[in-house]
């Protein structure tokens, strides 16, 4: 019995996503009468309301701390205090910084790279200039 540890885990680990699986459905059930309550209101103002028009709606979350055309503008005065070029990870931690997220983590860091990395292609030669060769690419602003 050497595998005991990892045989004990993946039970406990079994256990705790059934939990999950138990209590999403008992929200998808409560979700469902709230959504039944609704199109019995909606039939009470409009008897002949048609139901199968409403299209269900997500909603996603917002990755970026600040609104939009601001990601630029703290890209360039990421770039304009730099004393050396910077990688793209390091100007998406400062701008992350900036937007109030004191020690963002490194999945945070890895969604805003990719914003910082195409705005700084977008403005490629423009703006800002590529500095060496190889990777990681290391940026700052022209001039």
């Amino acid at each position: 019995m050497e595998h005991k540890p990892a045989i004990y885990a993946l039970v406990r680990l079994h256990a705790e996503l059934g939990g999950k699986i138990k209590d999403n459905r008992r929200e998808a059930k409560r979700l469902a009468q709230d959504m039944k309550h609704v199109e019995a209101v909606l039939k009470m103002l409009e008897p002949d309301f048609n139901l199968r028009g409403i299209s269900t709606r997500r909603r996603y979350e917002r990755h970026a701390p600040f609104t939009r055309g601001k990601g630029t503008r703290h890209i360039m005065d990421t770039l304009r205090v730099a004393t050396e070029p910077l990688t793209s990870s390091q100007i998406a931690e400062a701008v992350l910084q900036k937007g109030g997220i004191a020690e963002p983590s490194p999945k945070e860091i890895a969604i805003a790279r990719g914003s910082v990395h195409s705005t700084l292609r977008r403005y490629q030669g423009k703006s800002v200039e590529a500095v060496g060769e190889g990777f990681p690419i290391r940026w700052r602003l022209l001039g």
